[in-house]
């Protein structure tokens, strides 16, 4: 994101803490997955060129539309041809073994595609899974119904992005469609209660109510059976 040093910084104190309660070494960045070329999921890329970080190959994985628009648009070309980043192929449905621990598999999603193809991405580790979703337009206007990823995985990671429509004044929702979150409790409501456990809200717009913890609308869903996700949030895989 546009955020990347705070997070990486953010990140690399969790991994601190996580070394020294673990005996572990930090991991550091060894890779970054990319799922389409909107602001928030891409800029940040920006930071390891030459101007800030000068970072070494950092593996990028990315989808083929994703990898034609980074090398063939500056400044993001300047990172491959400086070799600041290592652009790693990825392909819908195919499963990227990342080691013997964690595995990456890439799907397509419904979305405004003006520069990109849009995924999310299921990930699997030794004892559980989880399905990643920050972005889709409607579920509706997805062929795979949202519910078989849910059915699959431990922990589902779905887009939150907007609680209602009407949110955002002075601009017609329909121009920046997501499920609203008002619509995925309605579409959700008849899982099982151990299903709607495993979905974790997240992609959370600066207008969205549910970033003010406690109120109304945090109880309504968490008391529905979902859950809101938190930053510093740790899902053990």
């Amino acid at each position: 994101t546009p955020d990347f040093t705070a997070q990486l910084h953010y990140l690399d104190t969790l991994a601190i803490r996580n070394r020294i309660q673990s005996n572990l070494q930090s991991p550091g960045l060894t890779g970054i997955f990319l799922t389409h070329a909107h602001i928030g999921h891409y800029t940040g890329l920006m930071y390891l060129g030459r101007e800030s970080m000068g970072s070494a190959e950092t593996p990028v994985y990315a989808m083929p539309r994703m990898r034609e628009f980074l090398a063939a648009n500056g400044p993001w070309s300047q990172l491959i041809q400086l070799k600041n980043i290592a652009l790693r192929p990825l392909l819908d449905g195919i499963t990227i073994k990342l080691n013997e621990r964690l595995s990456v598999t890439p799907f397509r999603v419904p979305h405004r595609d003006e520069f990109s193809e849009t995924v999310g991405y299921f990930i699997t580790g030794p004892s559980r899974s989880v399905v990643f979703i920050p972005d889709i337009d409607k579920w509706e206007k997805w062929e795979t119904p949202v519910e078989n990823w849910i059915r699959k995985a431990d922990i589902a990671l779905l887009d939150g992005t907007f609680y209602e429509d009407g949110e955002v004044p002075g601009r017609p929702m329909s121009e920046i469609p997501h499920p609203f979150i008002t619509e995925s409790i309605e579409r959700f409501r008849l899982l099982p209660t151990s299903e709607k456990n495993k979905i974790h809200f997240i992609h959370f717009n600066h207008t969205n109510p549910v970033l003010h913890k406690n109120s109304a609308v945090t109880q309504k869903i968490e008391g529905a059976g979902f859950h809101i996700s938190k930053e510093g949030e740790q899902l053990e895989l």
